[in-house]
């Protein structure tokens, strides 16, 4: 898998990282602008309505702009409703809040969602999407998704995902990007067999007990799965945090240059699910700082040969050189 005509240096794999972010382009310009504020005085009320309002299979972007408020809906965005982007119009995403409470106790793990988005090209800014099922600990059907996202080239920046255990379900046709937000769950809050990257994003397991962050479902025939760059892990307790089980055997995430906190369980990062190995699976660190990112032999490493096949980019670029950087 690893490229030979790649550099392995510390220095290509800079330069490397560095360019992509010189060739990014900027998103298009909006062709329409909907606005949605709770107390009628925009053009609907509902985040729903606005999208059902959106034109249909249309390749121009629709603006929706939501004021800030709290949101108590089911949000879906369509396969036909690609290109929508959601601005929260608050002066932080905490105060644009999209929210509902179902769970898998009644409605299944998938269709718990506060949120669907199929819609290829979405994008999400300056606001809080989130589920606050309130979670059972002993009970069955805990899991309550905030987003569930099945869309390909998805962009999601300054953004909060707030949830229990499995906030965050990255089905397999996405290809996402996500920059400067913040993620936080219990249990697999991070799962799925999709392709994301997430940039410069704080992942927070707030359990007291602790729990994985990942579980990757990502299938062996595609090279990339989940990649943490540049993010930082915390937790409500030290020493009690996983950063993954395999959902499926060949799950694949990566921790690169982030910062793990004393969060981290320190000497089993990683943990088997069922009969699935943690072995098994693509799990490594690559460059991570702090007291969560000690090094032994149930922390696999990322080698210095594969680290410029491992960039941002190349999660994101498939088979269009897609660049959201």
């Amino acid at each position: 898998m690893v490229n030979s005509r790649v550099a392995s240096t510390t220095a290509a794999v800079t330069a490397a990282l560095v360019g992509a972010v010189v060739t990014a382009t900027p998103p298009a310009a909006a062709a329409a602008t909907l606005t949605v504020a709770a107390d009628g005085t925009a053009q609907y009320r509902t985040v729903q309505a606005a999208i059902n309002a959106a034109p249909a299979n249309s390749s121009a972007r629709t603006l929706i702009t939501i004021k800030a408020g709290t949101y108590r809906e089911v949000v879906r965005v369509p396969a036909n409703k690609p290109a929508i982007t959601l601005q929260g119009l608050g002066s932080t995403p905490a105060q644009t809040v999209l929210v509902f409470n179902n769970s898998a106790t009644s409605h299944g793990t998938f269709n718990s969602a506060s949120m669907f988005v199929d819609g290829r090209d979405f994008g999400a800014t300056n606001l809080t999407i989130s589920n606050d099922y309130v979670e059972k600990p002993g009970s069955e059907g805990n899991q309550a998704v905030a987003l569930h996202l099945n869309a390909d080239r998805a962009v999601f920046r300054n953004v909060r995902l707030l949830g229990d255990q499995d906030t965050f379900l990255v089905n397999e046709k996405t290809r996402a990007y996500m920059a400067d937000s913040y993620v936080e769950g219990t249990v697999d809050f991070i799962f799925g067999g999709g392709t994301m990257v997430f940039e410069r994003t704080t992942v927070h397991e707030k359990r007291t007990t602790g729990g994985p962050i990942t579980a990757a479902s990502t299938p062996a025939t595609r090279k990339y799965g989940l990649l943490f760059y540049r993010c930082t892990v915390t937790a409500t307790t030290n020493n009690t945090t996983q950063l993954g089980r395999p959902w499926r055997p060949a799950g694949q995430v990566l921790f690169r240059e982030s910062t793990l906190t004393a969060a981290i369980r320190t000497a089993q990062p990683w943990i088997d699910m069922s009969t699935n190995s943690w072995k098994n699976a693509r799990f490594s660190e690559y460059n991570n700082t702090g007291p969560g990112a000690t090094k032994n032999s149930n922390r696999p490493q990322l080698p210095e040969s594969q680290a410029a096949d491992h960039t941002p980019q190349k999660y994101l670029a498939g088979n269009d050189g897609w660049n959201p950087r």
